[in-house]
């Protein structure tokens, strides 16, 4: 089985190249971040007319994530759960999990953090406390758990193509890489590192000055397997072919390959 994660920087703009990339045959399941609109407005649909079943947890304009796949999708539970009282006034959609094929899977947008320090970083640090503290108890289903997504840091400085550039910046500041390596702390398996554990694995390039065609790239997309689900992993990888279409993402499809 193949589950593939992917930022499509507004599904709207890019429902085209999703749907031709679950056409492809190169997936098994699709997890989406970055839909940029509502629940209401979801194509449920457009995926329906290519066989393929879909849940989303939606945010008009900004945030939304989704699962898409042929098999049948159960269990959806939509955002984290709450550590503190003020977690309850979080309205931003960033989290969706659900069972597909004898896999949990949750599918992840965390938040940016930028301008760091300040608000949005705090909300930064809060919301990844949150996210390790599911991902523990998630440990004691004893399921393979792949939680995948655009997780908005770099964890090392193979990771980026200039790191000393991002000094400053919440992708690369140590207390989120600290954060993201709770994950692994508590069992969880960085599966294209597990698979490539030298070189560039870029994820997203940006739009501006040339970063794509130059390959200024940076890893911010993961897919961290609990232990069960490490032991079915076969491949990863990134697949760059999407960020070469016309009006891409800035992000590319990251994928894994289970038995």
């Amino acid at each position: 089985m193949r589950i593939a994660s992917w930022n499509v920087n507004s599904l709207k703009a890019r429902l085209d190249h999703v749907l031709d990339y679950c056409r492809s045959g190169q997936v098994d399941c699709l997890m989406l971040q970055e839909l940029k609109l509502s629940d209401e407005n979801f194509p449920h649909q457009a995926f329906a007319d290519i066989g393929w079943n879909s849940v989303c947890h939606g945010q008009k304009t900004y945030n939304g994530v989704a699962i898409l796949s042929p098999f049948e999708i159960s269990n959806v539970m939509r955002g984290l759960p709450h550590l503190t009282p003020e977690d309850a006034q979080d309205e931003q959609s960033r989290y969706i999990e659900a069972s597909v094929n004898g896999f949990r899977l949750g599918a992840i947008y965390l938040p940016n953090g930028n301008p760091c320090p300040g608000p949005k970083f705090d909300y930064k640090l809060q919301w990844m406390a949150r996210l390790n503290a599911h991902a523990k108890t998630l440990l004691d289903s004893e399921m393979p758990v792949i939680l995948a997504g655009d997780y908005n840091v770099m964890p090392q400085a193979i990771d980026c193509y200039d790191a000393p550039a991002w000094e400053g910046d919440a992708l690369w500041h140590p207390q989120s890489r600290a954060a993201f390596f709770e994950l692994s702390n508590l069992g969880y398996t960085d599966a294209i590192r597990a698979i490539h554990p030298v070189g560039a694995q870029y994820s997203y390039w940006d739009y501006q000055a040339g970063a794509w065609p130059r390959d200024n790239g940076i890893r911010i997309d993961h897919l961290m397997l609990s232990p069960e689900a490490a032991d079915k992993l076969v491949n990863a990888g990134v697949d760059k072919t999407p960020r070469g279409l016309e009006r891409p993402s800035d992000h590319t499809p990251v994928w894994v390959e289970m038995l």
